[in-house]
């Protein structure tokens, strides 16, 4: 199919809105990075999803909605999503929630699992869409699956181009990283670091999460070993780069491309996919500069570990 590009204006809205309603697939931009959106409640839209992605069914799917109340719907609310939504809402921070029986939405989202991921997205062209189109969308990261996350609309063209209808470009991504997922079942747990500081989070309940290990069961997108990977091999932590290889900086180091320069956490989480997209151009292989694992950091660093670890 011949994959449109669409404005982020009234006319380009409406026709991803059509395109929506009738089943197909709208890349869109989010302010963590773009997703791949499809009618949560079609069950042929959705296994379009896992199928453009060549995603496997059993890795569960984020569905976004407009607000709190439409949230609600489809899953059941405690005092801990109470706590968070109002403090994060809309924002990076996507929960995981016990799924109502009477949902309606597509089995396929869960992937067979009794809760759902849900956020509410802070992108005003998202929060259009949402608008416009009326209904839960579920969004994955818009790029083949296990390979780098797109921030922009030409990233999301360069790996899915001819297997979804269209993508609505909304500029980069200002946040750069995929949201922070908590998990809201039993314990609070923090599933996977985004783009929510864990910190934020923790202060915000008055108590620490607890971590999910990657050998504990997947219950939550974002957790297979390896993930967010460039084609060519990573190596990480590294203070001096092989003669073959390029090397991505952060702070005052000579690099070939630096995340930041000044070592801000914030730039370097919405520069890492945009910059591996470009080192992984080159075809040679990537290696990367220590990271501080706090903050902003420890999403960077997780999303690091899975690009680096050995592919399946």
């Amino acid at each position: 199919m011949d994959t449109e590009t669409l404005g982020p204006d009234e006319d380009g809205l409406s026709r991803a809105a059509e395109i929506l309603t009738g089943g197909g697939l709208v890349a869109f931009p989010t302010e963590t990075v773009y997703g791949l959106g499809g009618d949560a409640k079609n069950d042929h839209a959705v296994a379009r999803i896992f199928a453009a992605k060549n995603r496997p069914t059993f890795n569960p799917l984020i569905v976004h909605v407009a607000d709190v109340d439409t949230a609600k719907r489809y899953v059941s609310w405690n005092d801990a999503a109470e706590i968070l939504t109002t403090a994060f809402w809309p924002g990076p921070l996507t929960l995981v929630l016990p799924i109502r029986d009477d949902s309606g939405l597509s089995e396929l989202v869960t992937s067979g699992l009794p809760s759902l991921a849900v956020r509410v997205p802070a992108h005003p062209a998202f929060r259009s869409l949402l608008k416009a189109f009326g209904g839960p969308l579920a969004g994955p990261s818009a790029n083949p699956s296990g390979r780098i996350s797109p921030t922009s609309a030409d990233h999301v063209i360069a790996g899915l181009a001819g297997k979804i209808d269209a993508v609505l470009d909304g500029g980069p991504c200002e946040v750069g990283l995929e949201s922070t997922i908590i998990g809201l079942t039993d314990t609070p747990v923090l599933l996977r670091p985004g783009g929510l500081p864990v910190e934020a989070a923790e202060a915000a309940l008055g108590y620490p999460l607890g971590r999910h290990n990657d050998g504990d069961p997947l219950v939550a997108p974002g957790q297979m070993t390896s993930h967010y990977a460039p084609g060519a091999p990573v190596r990480l932590n590294v203070t001096e780069p092989r003669e073959n290889e390029v090397l991505l900086g952060f702070g005052h180091v000579t690099c070939d491309l630096n995340l930041s320069e000044s070592g801000d956490l914030t730039e370097a989480a919405a520069n890492l996919f945009g910059y591996l997209h470009r080192l992984d151009e080159t075809g040679a292989p990537i290696a990367v500069s220590p990271i501080p694992d706090h903050g902003l950091g420890r999403a960077i660093n997780d999303r690091l570990r899975r690009a680096a670890a050995p592919r399946p």
